[in-house]
């Protein structure tokens, strides 16, 4: 069975970030065939079209990144019914100068936690709109709005909640089949 690589972002550049948290164990949720690589991007200064001419060569890492990936997995907090701003900026480096879209054709999911009772909802809905018009398909079922409550996590970054692990393992299951479907209609590279 083919083996997928899938670069991930975490939207929150906190050092303990919950949404990190959540994604360390969701890989260890997700099939064997999904392999995770993150792609970082605090050191992006923020974007401008100035730059358009010159590109930066963080900017370049960047998008290199993005490009090699067969997959992009987004795994965020919402910040005022919003994405955080160093995820908008991050993406907005992907996505330019003009032209040269990193996201374009790469399948991607989107996931996250929060403390409130809508989890990531609102958030993650800005999100997708972003990344439909950056032509990236996108996994819309099921979606994931994880309420992150203490517990949730055991002492070895486990999910503690049997239903929860099981409904993240699906969801897991269903990013992997949906990144095969995707990838068998626009391979890599054609």
């Amino acid at each position: 069975m083919k083996t997928y690589n899938v670069g991930y972002l975490v939207g929150s550049l906190a050092t303990e970030s919950i949404n990190r948290k959540l994604a360390n164990a969701l890989f260890k949720l997700a099939p064997e065939q999904l392999r995770f690589t993150e792609i970082a991007y605090a050191d992006l200064p923020l974007y401008s079209y100035d730059y358009d001419a010159d590109y930066p060569e963080a900017g370049r890492r960047f998008k290199k990144a993005i490009e090699s990936s067969d997959a992009i997995l987004i795994v965020t907090p919402e910040y005022n019914r919003s994405i955080p701003g160093g995820l908008k900026n991050a993406i907005d480096w992907a996505s330019r100068p003009w032209g040269t879209n990193s996201f374009a054709n790469i399948p991607s999911g989107v996931i996250g936690t929060s403390p409130g009772a809508i989890g990531t909802a609102v958030g993650q809905q800005h999100l997708r709109s972003i990344l439909g018009f950056l032509n990236s398909p996108q996994m819309n079922s099921p979606e994931a709005y994880i309420q992150f409550k203490d517990g949730m996590l055991d002492d070895a970054g486990e999910i503690a909640d049997e239903g929860t692990a099981k409904f993240l393992r699906g969801y897991m299951q269903e990013f992997h089949d949906f990144v095969a479907r995707v990838l068998t209609v626009l391979p890599r590279g054609a």
